[in-house]
């Protein structure tokens, strides 16, 4: 996922991210091209987000460790006892016959530095789905973009925020902006910097522990709260 980068000049840049956004649009489901438009209108954003990775005490062992959420390596999650981050990871990869291998490789960042923390954004996200409790359906994940776009400011997130609505049925659209939005604004403001979080390293601790730690403040079920 770190090699074969293409550089890009401005213009083809430009091109690149109008013709991903177009063809995400018409296909929600074309992760390449999702991944195509974060990376070329990301890279002030993933600056960011890599100073505030070497400000950071764990956020600068990532960057020298540079671990990879990929089988090889995530692997002893699913030999987690019950109740652990681990543990919780592997039931919901395990539920959803997901596997971490499946991520599009990142192409257009400029340095090996910042297309690590590309790389890294893209495959920590399903561990901020089982921290938040959301769900892999399109309002999950429309909420879940909410709360990288507040702890990443990637332009990327709010399209898909845009994009995502505008695909939801009236009732999905109020049960969202009733429920779903006002929480995630609030959690991904809450929460601690979590992209200077050493996941792997927690799988062995009590998931309500590290949520408590982080600052993570899981989704209500909207059921429990009359929306």
């Amino acid at each position: 996922m770190l090699g074969a980068r293409v550089q890009l000049k401005g213009w083809q840049q430009a091109a690149v991210a109008f013709g991903s956004a177009f063809g995400a649009l018409l296909d929600p489901r074309r992760a390449d091209l999702i991944a195509a438009l974060g990376e070329t209108t990301g890279k002030p954003a993933f600056e960011r987000v890599l100073q505030r990775m070497k400000n950071s005490a764990e956020g600068r062992e990532v960057l020298f460790e540079r671990p990879r959420v990929i089988s090889l390596q995530v692997s002893h999650a699913w030999d987690m006892p019950q109740n652990t981050f681990g543990a919780a990871y592997a039931q919901f990869m395990g539920s959803r016959n997901f596997s971490p291998d499946d991520r599009p490789p990142v192409r257009f960042m400029d340095t090996d530095e910042l297309a690590y923390v590309a790389t890294r954004a893209r495959e920590v996200h399903d561990f901020w789905h089982v921290l938040f409790g959301l769900p892999t359906n399109l309002i999950g994940e429309t909420a879940l973009k909410v709360i990288e776009f507040e702890q990443m400011f990637l332009p990327m997130c709010m399209l898909s925020v845009v994009g995502g609505s505008a695909r939801f049925s009236e009732k999905q659209r109020t049960l969202f902006y009733q429920h779903y939005f006002p929480w995630a604004t609030k959690a991904g403001l809450k929460c601690t910097d979590l992209m200077s979080v050493y996941y792997e390293k927690h799988f062995h601790e009590d998931l309500e522990e590290v949520r408590r730690n982080w600052g993570i403040l899981p989704c209500p079920d909207p059921k429990t709260r009359g929306v």
